[in-house]
């Protein structure tokens, strides 16, 4: 059985607590993931024994390449192979991707079936949210690999820029400089714009790299990753050009201790909420909980933020096969701030570290 094949299978197998006969599959990310296919316009149409999908004379070809587990159809912008498709399997509940499907595409969705052969009601719709994704959150074998390149691939080019950096050089150099290591690695873009954060700019968490210079002694948060064959790492660092403070000393040790602690701590069957717990309760008792203002971390794979949710409110259970991030930071608003993450994959109940760049501040 082929990887794609497993996936549809185990998509199938929540048909009947979903109450549908088939899924509409939207979303890009999650059509790659079931599908195999790359092109950027496209239908998964699943029901128990087939598998359809339908995109237009652009990617005809290039489906029937990259997606051999299924029946290619070609259409048009008209969406009246909708019905004509619930009709050949015999669907009368059809699950759609709710959290995927605009307002305006639903409409048209309802119209084609209005419009279905002799003006009779074809079908149900039927909302569904999370149901790819959370198939997503358990990566395997083929997945772990590739993702494990995109995180090599980041930890090469973030210790080579990291020598580099002196004092003058602009954020948006240093970023494009990461930018750079990275397509030079073999990625095939960026996982998202770089943040590169220098002093007071540390303290935000999701600054832009602009023209301010690094000072010596001041902390530098990089926040970076790259996009191999459709999968991203994501690996932040906070350094230092020069000797750091006592402040910086302090802040760090603290940020670095509540990351060690969650790694080495998190277990499989731990909710969100208690991973994250893990870190905040180091970085509360060295007196800096309320500069924390960020959950624990995220799941990543075909995209920078997907499912697990690792943070403060989310009861839903880690489990092995799954891979996220672990992030604490420290923010001091005037002053900068620190962060240190790594992508781990739950492993036998325990966390293995996948990402390998060094953490020393200087």
């Amino acid at each position: 059985m082929t990887a794609i094949a497993d996936r549809i299978g185990k998509l199938r197998s929540r048909f009947e607590e979903l109450k549908i006969d088939a899924i509409l599959v939207t979303d890009d990310e999650n059509r790659r993931y079931l599908s195999g296919f790359v092109g950027t316009a496209g239908y998964l149409f699943i029901t128990q024994n087939g598998a359809v999908l339908a995109t237009d004379s652009r990617y005809t070809e290039q489906a029937g390449d990259q997606a051999p587990d299924y029946r290619v159809d070609r259409i048009t912008g008209r969406l009246e192979w909708l019905p004509a498709l619930a009709a050949e399997f015999g669907v009368k509940r059809l699950g759609f991707e709710a959290d995927n499907v605009t307002v305006h595409l639903l409409e048209r969705f309802k119209a084609a079936n209005s419009e279905s052969e002799n003006g009779a009601k074809g079908f149900e719709l039927v909302p569904t949210t999370g149901v790819p994704l959370g198939l997503r959150a358990f990566k395997d074998a083929d997945e772990l690999a590739l993702l494990q390149r995109s995180i090599d691939i980041a930890d090469h080019a973030f210790s080579a820029v990291a020598e580099t950096i002196r004092v003058g050089d602009k954020e948006e150099e240093i970023a494009w400089r990461i930018e750079v290591a990275v397509r030079e690695q073999g990625a095939e873009s960026l996982s998202f714009p770089t943040i590169v954060g220098s002093g007071p700019n540390a303290a935000l968490p999701h600054h832009r790299a602009g023209e301010r210079k690094v000072r010596e002694g001041e902390p530098i948060v990089i926040d970076m990753g790259a996009r191999y064959r459709g999968y991203c790492s994501d690996l932040t660092r906070t350094v230092v050009v020069g000797e750091p403070d006592e402040q910086f000393k302090k802040v760090y040790d603290t940020v670095l201790a509540a990351q060690l602690t969650a790694i080495e701590s998190v277990e499989a069957g731990m909710t969100g909420a208690e991973a994250d717990n893990l870190a905040r309760t180091v970085i509360n008792e060295a007196g800096y909980g309320e500069l924390f203002g960020h959950s624990l971390g995220h799941g990543i794979g075909l995209e920078v933020h997907e499912a697990p949710w690792v943070a403060s409110r989310v009861e839903d259970k880690l489990e092995d096969g799954m891979t996220f991030t672990i992030e604490p930071g420290i923010y001091i608003s005037g002053w900068g701030g620190v962060r240190i993450e790594d992508i781990v994959v739950l492993e036998n109940g325990r966390a293995r570290v996948l990402s390998h760049a060094p953490k020393s501040e200087t």
